[in-house]
């Protein structure tokens, strides 16, 4: 903690001298280059995968051009319709995988509106043969001809294929529309594989069963769809959770990653100890108050207090309270996006005008609700502008 402490105390002086008096989304510079390193050197060890970013949990222009250049990719996994855009016009090479299935609706808006990415690098992804229809209708409608990719379930049991009959159903379909479709490959997520508890079943042990679902799917493709085989197909798997399995091994060829390279809590876990957390949220002290005042109990307000309560500008955030030590919400007085109540120990050494600091649990649901991410880098910061939507 000592490292850390000395870290904020240095954070809160250099953000106070740059005149810097507002919440802030902060990446650390220096934790997500050894991040960078780190994915650097896994994957030199796995050349039978390729890097692809996860926009929704690293959604800035910036980051993502610096994680790009860096990693050597410009494989991206979507997950919202506007992205789509913002990528195909910023990164020359784009090649867009859906990571989920979008409505046939927002995919109509798409081809309606952006006439001139008719022929982009983007997989559909598609989890039913009643979406892959929709689909089709829309290809036909605009006399395109749309890569589709299919979700597998390999086990986390959201959706997707789930047995050979509905693979071959829609391998049938697009076999028989060949002017319109075009096989593009497999998509696995596999985040359940760190989530069950060991007791139930080991990491290792719920990763090869995953594994095991994917490489069925290939082969039947392989076996009883030759004409849409291909060694180019993309077979994505992963997700952050699992990057260090699928880079050990991996019947996948597409590797899919983003939230571990800033390292939100949620990510805690023993395959992604190598890694740094790397993004911080810093509010304002606005009061100092010697203790928490329950509305309408002043009997309290007798009783001896081991804790000053701040208010901050802000809160409520999907995040912890890392700064100062032992910081932490009132159970009772509740939460507030406006001015939280934060109790710290009566020692404290904390103005108003200091900052106290959080660490989020998600990126892609705290960097939404910031405009800028602000990159630390040797004392000094650098806006970066988010995707808000």
């Amino acid at each position: 903690m000592c490292m850390l402490e000395h870290y904020f105390k240095q954070l809160n002086h250099d953000l106070k001298k740059q005149g810097i008096a507002t919440p802030q989304l902060i990446v650390d510079a220096a934790a997500l280059k050894q991040n960078i390193q780190h994915v650097q050197l896994r994957l030199s060890h796995a050349p039978h995968l390729k890097a692809r970013l996860v926009v929704k949990s690293l959604a800035s222009l910036e980051l993502l051009k610096l994680l790009s250049e860096q990693l050597n990719t410009q494989r991206f996994m979507v997950f919202h319709q506007p992205h789509i855009v913002s990528i195909l016009e910023n990164f020359a090479e784009a090649n867009i995988l859906l990571g989920k299935p979008m409505p046939a609706q927002a995919v109509h808006q798409f081809f309606d509106q952006h006439a001139e990415w008719s022929n982009a690098n983007i997989q559909w992804l598609i989890d039913t043969k009643q979406r892959l229809q929709q689909y089709l209708e829309i290809a036909q409608l605009y006399a395109l001809s749309l890569h589709v990719n299919i979700e597998i379930d390999v086990g986390l049991h959201r959706g997707g294929v789930q047995s050979a009959a509905q693979m071959v159903e829609i391998l049938k379909l697009i076999q028989q529309y060949p002017q319109y479709l075009k096989l593009s490959g497999l998509m696995g997520y596999d985040a359940h594989v760190t989530k069950i508890p060991a007791i139930i079943k080991k990491p290792e042990l719920a990763y090869q069963e995953s594994q095991h679902v994917y490489a069925v799917y290939k082969k039947l493709i392989q076996e009883q769809f030759n004409s849409l085989w291909s060694e180019q197909l993309c077979f994505n798997g992963g997700g952050s959770p699992t990057f260090s399995f699928h880079t050990d091994n991996s019947v996948c060829n597409d590797l899919s990653f983003g939230s571990m390279l800033l390292k939100p809590s949620d990510f805690d876990s023993d395959f992604l100890k190598a890694l740094q957390p790397a993004l911080w949220i810093a509010a304002p002290v606005l009061k100092v108050l010697p203790f928490t005042q329950l509305p309408s109990m002043s009997l309290l307000d007798k009783l001896p207090h081991k804790h000053k309560a701040l208010f901050i500008y802000g809160g409520y955030w999907l995040a912890d309270y890392v700064y100062p030590n032992q910081a932490h919400i009132h159970a009772l007085y509740g939460r507030s996006t406006n001015q939280e109540l934060v109790n710290v120990p009566k020692d404290c050494d904390i103005q108003v005008d200091d900052f106290v600091f959080l660490r989020p649990k998600q990126s892609e649901a705290i960097l939404s609700q910031f405009s800028t991410l602000i990159r630390y880098k040797q004392n000094t910061f650098e806006a970066w502008d988010t995707f808000r939507e």
